[in-house]
């Protein structure tokens, strides 16, 4: 190479200037382009690649911003720097200046989960324990607005970086929202997809504000203590029931249990109250055979038979709904697996108004501890 040559190269390295930036990393959001003293030539070379936006910054201001392209820097494509240097005629000697160059592609399957349990008052279980984890993902939509609130000096931000700031705004919005649902607790598990939607659309103007946009948010799993699993599952079963039909179906499978232990007490107990049934009702026939007389039946000697007692039947409040009627027994079962409890309102025939369950008087023996009457003469 002759000298000519030589000069040739080295002014051409000295006024031709390109800024660019080749990202070989998954997780550089942003990235300070370093040039020697910031100086910038005049003319120079600015290549912006696709998913990349380029942000100008002059003594901490900002300045101008360029999407993907190939532009060369002068006073026609520099309009706010040129403003803040005061270029009226343009310039011709290197200027300085910060670049950014800022990742806009989508940043994905980011973790996000609840560090501490959620409490929540579900009005059968009262409070209530849950955790919470999924994945979000997001991208930069205003590369100036981020760099000025987020990156600031930052020469190299990762997503790392904004990841713990992102995940703690994630897990309290998230906890404000659950709550404010007011589901019940079993329901959470089963609207993830809802939920989910819900929670991005309550977080997508915190993320904004800083020049993020909140593209995806899953909750993958609401997960809660196993006693309280299994409590709902209970109460799931016993809620699709018919309680009067259960009862009735039980009382027939322990008939025929019994009725099969032929050689024991039960099986011989029921044998002898069949016995007297089978002897009441041959006994109700011959009797107009009986001592060639004839026999007047128990009707028509006046001596009637009370009336069968009729079981009180109960009304209770469910949900600002009314409910029943239930049976005594029923109604024991319901506060047993916390559909009522001892300030809901019930009411039965001849009461006046609802009143609450533990202001009945034979209801108040589903609270336990109940005491005595004095003894007679004390």
């Amino acid at each position: 190479m002759g000298i000519f040559d030589q000069i040739k190269e080295k002014l051409s390295h000295e006024f031709i200037d390109i800024i660019e930036w080749l990202d070989y990393t998954d997780d550089t959001i942003c990235h300070r382009f370093e040039r020697y003293q910031n100086e910038i030539k005049n003319n120079a070379k600015l290549i912006v690649r696709e998913g990349q936006t380029a942000v100008f910054i002059n003594e901490g201001q900002l300045a101008d911003v360029f999407g993907p392209g190939t532009y060369t820097l002068n006073t026609q494509n520099l309009p706010i720097l040129t403003t803040l240097k005061g270029w009226k005629y343009g310039f011709d000697s290197p200027f300085k200046a910060e670049v950014y160059f800022v990742n806009t592609h989508l940043f994905t399957d980011e973790k996000w989960g609840t560090k501490n349990p959620i409490t929540l008052n579900d009005e059968r279980f009262g409070l209530v324990e849950i955790r919470a984890f999924g994945t979000y993902a997001f991208k930069i939509n205003d590369a100036g607005k981020f760099i000025i609130d987020i990156v600031g000096t930052d020469n190299n931000f990762t997503n790392f970086e904004i990841n713990e700031h992102l995940k703690s705004l994630i897990a309290t919005r998230f906890t404000d929202t659950v709550g404010e649902a007011n589901l019940p607790i079993e329901l959470y598990a089963a609207n993830t997809t809802e939920l989910s939607e819900t929670c991005r659309e309550v977080m997508q103007p915190e993320f904004g504000s800083v020049g993020i946009s909140l593209e995806k948010f899953f909750i993958e799993n609401v997960s809660m203590p196993e006693d309280l699993k299994k409590e709902i599952f209970e109460y799931s079963r016993i809620d699709k029931l018919d309680l009067d039909k259960l009862t009735k179906f039980k009382t027939a499978k322990a008939i025929e249990a019994a009725a099969a232990n032929e050689g024991g007490t039960a099986g011989a107990g029921m044998g002898m109250g069949m016995g007297f049934v089978l002897a009441q009702q041959m006994g109700g026939m011959m009797q107009p055979q009986m001592g060639g007389q004839q026999q007047v039946p128990m009707q028509q000697t006046g001596a009637m038979p009370p009336p069968m007692p009729v079981a009180v039947q109960y009304f209770y409040a469910a949900n600002g709904q009314q409910a029943g009627p239930v049976t005594f027994e029923q109604l024991k079962a319901l506060f047993a697996n916390r559909t009522v409890n001892k300030d809901t309102l019930v009411w039965k025939q001849g009461m006046q108004n609802w009143a609450a369950l533990n202001e009945v008087e034979e209801l108040k023996a589903f609270l336990g501890g109940s005491t005595p009457p004095p003894l007679p003469g004390q």
